[in-house]
């Protein structure tokens, strides 16, 4: 292996991995668009109801919404909720 090998194998990782990053933002903001426009309101109506109980932030919430077979949608609802250190 040459000292030129090195660097070009280090390029073409770091262009693989700028690619996967890419289609991670291509396919959130295909997520988005295909969306309903009540998703974002009932994302924030949901922060709104815990934040009464646990204090987290809007980043520590994701609500998606799937559609299988034309007939069923599945709401997805990811919380983290913060350590409880006492």
């Amino acid at each position: 292996m040459s000292l030129l090998d090195y660097f070009r194998s280090n390029k073409k990782n770091t262009a693989n991995t700028a690619k996967e990053r890419l289609q991670i933002i291509v396919a959130h903001e295909r997520r988005k668009r295909n969306s309903p426009d009540y998703l974002p309101q009932l994302e924030r109506d949901i922060l709104e109801v815990i934040r009464k109980y646990v204090d987290i932030s809007a980043e520590d919430i994701a609500v998606s919404l799937e559609k299988r077979d034309n007939e069923l949608s599945v709401l997805e609802l990811n919380i983290t909720f913060p350590d409880d250190k006492r």
